[in-house]
C-alpha cells in the first residue's frame, strides 16, 4: 500500500509541475509577445493616440464582463468538478454577448469595439474549460497562437489600415477559440434547471467577475474625459508594465484554481509565487528609472508611475491568490465584496487624487485599491479559518 501511494504522490507532482510549467511557458511567452508588441506600438505613434486605443479598449472590456454570465472562473470551478451545466453557461453566455454587441454598436459605431467584445468573451469561455478539464496541454497551444496573431495581425493591420486597423486585428486573434465554443456546447445536453442548485455561486461569481471587470477599465473611461488621453496613454503604458509583471501571479492563478476546486494542495506553490513577486518589486523600483527612459522618451511620466505600481504587485498577487482558495470553495462572497472595495477606491482615487497629482496620484489609487482588497480578504480569510467545518 506505501509503494501504491508513493507512486501515486510521484505522478500527481509529475502532473502537478508539467501543468504548472505548461501554463507558465505559455503565459510568460505570451506575454513577452503582447508586450513587445503594445511597447513597440507605443513607439511608433502619439501618446494620444495610444490613449485614445486604449480608451475603446476599455469600452470593450466593459461591454464583455457585461455580457458574460458563465465567467472563466465559474466555467474553471464546474469543469473540474465535473458538473454538468457547462454547456448551459456557454450557450447563456454567447446569447447576452451577442445583444451587448449590438448595444455597443448602435452607441460607438465602431464595428471593431463590437467585434472585440465577442472576442473578449470566447477567449474567457474557452480558457476555463481547458483550465478545467486540465487540458495545459491545449491552453498552451491556443494561448501562444492567439498571442501570435495580436502580434502578426496587429503590425499587419496597423501598417495597412494605421491606428484603427489595431483593434480590428485584437478582436480577430480569438477566432480559433471558436472550436473550443463548439466543444463546449456539446460538452453535455443544455439543461436551465441544472443552474438552480449552483445559482447562488455562479450569480455571485458573475458580480465578482463584472466588478474585477469595471475595475480593470473603469479607469480608461474616467481618465479620458476627465483628464485627457495623452495621461490616458502614459497611464496605459505604466499598466502595461504592470501586466507584464503580474504574469507570474497570474500563472499561478490558473494554476491553483483548478487544483483548488479539487481539493489538491498548493500552499508551496503560493509561497514561492509570493516571494517572487517581493523581488519583481524591489528589481522594478531599482531598475525602472535606468531603463524606461532609454525605449519611451516622449512617455516621460512613466517611470514613477511604473515605480508606485510596482508596490501593488505584492498585495495582487495575495489577492489571487485568496481568489482562489475562496473560488475554489465556492465561496464568492468575500472576493466580491474585497473587489467592490477595490473598484470603489479606485474610482475615487483617480477622481481625487488623478486631478490632484496627476498620473503619481493614479498609480497611489491603485495601489491603495489593491491593499483595500488585500485587508478585507485577510480578514475574511481568518474567519473562514475559525469558522466550523
Amino acid at each position: 500500500n506505501n509503494m501504491v501511494n508513493d507512486s501515486k504522490n510521484l505522478k500527481d507532482k509529475i502532473f502537478t509541475y508539467k501543468g504548472l510549467g505548461m501554463i507558465g511557458s505559455a503565459d510568460i511567452i505570451g506575454a513577452a509577445i503582447t508586450g513587445i508588441f503594445w511597447l513597440s506600438i507605443a513607439s511608433f505613434i502619439e501618446v494620444e493616440e495610444y490613449g485614445q486605443i486604449h480608451y475603446f479598449i476599455g469600452i470593450a472590456g466593459i461591454a464583455y464582463v457585461i455580457t458574460l454570465f458563465g465567467t472563466q472562473q465559474t466555467i474553471t470551478v464546474y469543469s473540474a468538478k465535473k458538473i454538468n451545466v457547462v454547456s448551459t453557461l456557454f450557450f447563456i453566455s454567447l446569447l447576452t454577448t451577442s445583444v451587448i454587441t449590438l448595444v455597443v454598436f448602435f452607441i460607438y459605431n465602431k464595428p471593431d469595439v463590437s467585434l472585440l467584445v465577442i472576442g473578449y468573451a470566447i477567449n474567457d469561455l474557452s480558457i476555463g474549460y481547458l483550465l478545467g478539464k486540465k487540458l495545459f496541454g491545449n491552453y498552451s497551444k491556443y494561448i501562444l497562437t492567439q498571442r501570435m496573431l495580436v502580434f502578426i495581425l496587429g503590425f499587419g493591420f496597423y501598417f495597412i489600415f494605421g491606428i484603427e486597423g489595431i483593434i480590428f486585428a485584437l478582436a480577430l486573434s480569438y477566432i480559433h477559440f471558436l472550436i473550443l465554443i463548439y466543444k463546449g456546447l456539446k460538452d453535455s445536453p443544455i439543461n436551465f434547471s441544472a443552474l438552480k442548485a449552483h445559482s447562488g455561486f455562479i450569480i455571485n461569481n458573475y458580480v465578482i467577475s463584472a466588478v474585477g471587470g469595471f475595475r480593470g477599465n473603469i479607469d480608461k473611461i474616467i481618465i479620458a474625459p476627465l483628464l485627457g488621453f495623452i495621461l490616458l496613454g502614459n497611464v496605459a503604458l505604466a499598466l502595461q508594465f504592470y501586466v507584464i509583471l503580474m504574469v507570474i501571479p497570474q500563472v499561478v492563478f490558473k494554476y491553483t484554481l483548478s487544483h483548488d476546486a479539487s481539493g489538491i494542495p498548493t500552499s508551496r506553490v503560493k509561497l514561492w509565487t509570493f516571494l517572487f513577486a517581493i523581488v519583481t518589486c524591489i528589481a522594478t523600483i531599482v531598475l525602472s528609472p535606468h531603463l524606461i527612459p532609454l525605449f519611451f522618451e516622449k512617455f516621460a511620466d512613466v517611470v514613477i508611475a511604473i515605480q508606485i505600481l510596482s508596490i501593488g504587485v505584492i498585495s495582487g498577487t495575495a489577492n489571487l491568490f485568496y481568489l482562489s482558495k475562496f473560488l475554489g470553495l465556492e465561496k464568492s462572497k468575500s472576493p466580491l465584496i474585497g473587489l467592490s472595495i477595490q473598484v470603489a477606491i479606485t474610482v475615487l482615487g483617480i477622481v481625487i487624487l488623478g486631478q490632484m497629482y496627476g498620473i503619481v496620484g493614479i498609480a497611489i489609487s491603485y495601489v491603495l485599491a489593491s491593499l483595500g482588497n488585500f485587508t478585507y480578504l485577510f480578514f475574511a480569510n481568518r474567519l473562514l479559518e475559525k469558522s466550523p467545518r
